[in-house]
């Protein structure tokens, strides 16, 4: 027969998920006992079977309802089904139960995990989702690597472009300084013309006669003229030897 769905509105009222399911997302912890009891090896099952992961239709609570210790091996290995075993201990901090089916005295089936770690209780994930989840992630972190790779690209093709534009600024730089300059000579002139004019050199001594432009020219060609080398005459200045003959 089919369970009635929960009721809407309060989530309290809410009908808790069937053992087995993926719990994983959720803890149980249960303050209130664990400060009443201690919590070892032969109280941890009975915390454990407050958690929304005990399945009540187990083989250990049928040997609860019979007075018998839960985890009594001896018991469990007589009967089928379903079972909860502690397959690790470290106290009072770490306790691990695991879910599994037993056909026989010699075969059981693993189906789950559960951990006790310092009061809370969880599910451990099955290996397959470990590994999907490792890989999920890897082909997130190689997928947004190759994306920034093919950024660095772009931006390498586009080098042209950028050279561009950088000339372009440069020339609108060196205008803006071709302005500035001439601005800086309008203002040096504007401060020329406030000034007065320059005086007059003064008078040459008593007695001192200025040499006139001929005669201050009269030595430059003096040099000009010892500089050049003297004009020969290609016939005659040649000497007897070397004049042509003419018969």
């Amino acid at each position: 027969m089919a369970l009635p769905p929960p009721p809407p509105g309060d989530g309290a009222a809410a009908l808790p998920l069937p053992p087995g399911t993926d719990m994983t997302g959720i803890c149980f912890r249960d303050q209130l006992w664990l400060n009443t009891y201690p919590l070892d090896r032969n109280l941890v099952f009975d915390y454990f079977a407050l958690s929304p992961f005990y399945d009540i239709t187990c083989n250990n609570e049928s040997l609860r309802s019979r007075q018998i210790h839960p985890l009594d091996m001896s018991q469990l290995m007589m009967m089928t089904g379903m079972e909860y075993v502690l397959s690790e201990v470290m106290e009072p901090h770490l306790f691990v139960i695991r879910k599994q089916r037993r056909s026989n005295s010699d075969k059981v089936d693993h189906l789950l995990a559960y951990y006790i770690l310092d009061g809370s209780i969880y599910q451990a994930p099955l290996l397959g989702n470990v590994f999907a989840s490792r890989i999920s992630r890897t082909m997130h972190h190689i997928s947004k690597a190759f994306s920034i790779a093919c950024s660095k690209l772009e931006k390498i093709g586009n080098e042209t472009e950028s050279d561009a534009a950088a000339s372009e600024s440069k020339t609108q730089k060196e205008a803006v300084d071709f302005k500035e300059l001439i601005r800086i000579d309008k203002i040096l002139v504007t401060l020329q013309k406030k000034l007065p004019p320059a005086p007059p050199p003064p008078p040459y001594p008593e007695g001192y006669v200025p040499p006139s432009a001929s005669e201050e020219k009269a030595p430059d060609d003096l040099l000009a003229s010892e500089a050049l080398p003297p004009v020969i005459d290609p016939i005659i200045d040649q000497g007897p030897a070397k004049r042509p003959r003419f018969q």
